[in-house]
């Protein structure tokens, strides 16, 4: 069982019925889809999604505007930063040496030990801010990925574009709420983490990834053409995410669940490691500012509701809370249920 792939090219033509039918399949079984031959010339096939009052948005997006000569520049200088500048310290790192110590504590390989509180992960972050500290020994990768951060980022906003539409919200609405208000333009945060997960030598001991949902807003995942690993839960089931060639995987956060008052649900996901090659993975985060509140777009709140509930309180089935509030507490509770965090941000702010 797998992610159905739709061709969105074909809904302008004769494979148009066809196509939709499988569209409203997908939005009635599975939730979301993975997506081919997207053309982002203003987004009408996206309203096949309007259908649907609750799912989990996973698309993977080729045809999405960003060449495949810089995509091919991304992954020759995140895999030769890897080898130049992060293989000698993962080699040190916790990970590593947690692993190795539990297999030579172990009795026996079947003895139901794992290490259940860490990643087999090598991982830095990439922002405008910490640009002077972005890895300087290989050639290229500064300009490089400041390019496809640049990229990534109006992608990030034609998606949220398209998002707005589906939702019933003004053109921008989203960007507008992730900035913390019109008076705030440009203030939303975009970060791109580079990850590499090495070959394991005991995958069933240790996640490359614990299972979790991102705290923020649009993920942009630009994730290895070959090395699999990426999983996505449904229905109790995890699924596989497998790879297409210099397709961009999109997903949504905590926050845009908040925002779609539930329309929209964050993914849970999850990285197995493997013994076998070393998967890259870049993901880029379209987050609100950590000033920013976020709350149910009143437009997706029963009128009744909002006329019973008292101004400044929770909307909806969800609540309003300040973005900053609510990351402390993700960061303490990432790789556990959001329901509580949701709880604890409100009464944070």
């Amino acid at each position: 069982m797998g992610i159905p792939v739709v061709d969105f090219s074909k809904l302008n033509g004769e494979g148009r019925a066809d196509t939709m039918a499988q569209i409203a399949n997908g939005c009635k079984e599975w939730g979301f889809f993975q997506v081919r031959a997207v053309i982002f010339s203003g987004f009408p096939v996206f309203n096949a999604f309007c259908g649907h009052t609750e799912m989990l948005l996973l698309l993977q997006l080729v045809n999405h505007g960003i060449s495949e000569e810089l995509l091919e520049r991304v992954k020759k200088v995140s895999s030769e930063c890897y080898r130049l500048e992060r293989e000698p310290l993962f080699k040190e790192s916790k990970p590593v040496k947690m692993l190795d110590e539990l297999v030579r504590s172990s009795d026996t390989a079947g003895d139901g030990k794992r290490l259940d509180d860490i990643d087999y992960e090598d991982v830095f972050t990439l922002s405008d801010d910490n640009f002077n500290q972005w890895a300087s020994l290989t050639p290229g990768f500064k300009e490089t990925m400041a390019e496809y951060r640049a990229e990534l980022k109006k992608l990030g906003e034609r998606v949220m574009e398209v998002m707005d539409e589906n939702l019933g919200l003004p053109n921008g609405y989203i960007k507008e709420a992730f900035d913390g208000g019109k008076e705030n333009a440009n203030k939303a945060f975009f970060g791109t983490k580079v990850s590499h997960y090495p070959p394991c030598p005991h995958p069933e001991l240790v996640d490359g990834l614990r299972a979790h949902t991102d705290a923020g807003g649009v993920i942009l995942l630009f994730q290895d053409d070959i090395v699999g690993g990426l999983q996505i839960l449904k229905d109790g089931e995890w699924i596989d995410v497998l790879p297409v060639r210099n397709a961009i995987v999109i997903n949504t956060g905590d926050q845009i669940e908040v925002l779609s008052n539930g329309r929209y649900k964050s993914v849970w996901h999850r990285v197995k490691s493997t013994r076998d090659g070393n998967r890259r993975s870049i993901a880029s985060f379209y987050n609100p500012s950590l000033d920013a509140t976020i709350a149910p777009a009143p437009q997706l709140v029963d009128e009744k509701k909002g006329v019973e509930e008292a101004a400044g309180q929770a909307m909806g089935h969800y609540p309003r809370m300040v973005f900053g509030d609510y990351m402390n507490i993700y960061v303490e509770q990432k790789f556990l249920a959001k329901e509580p965090r949701f709880k604890a941000a409100v009464r944070a702010t």
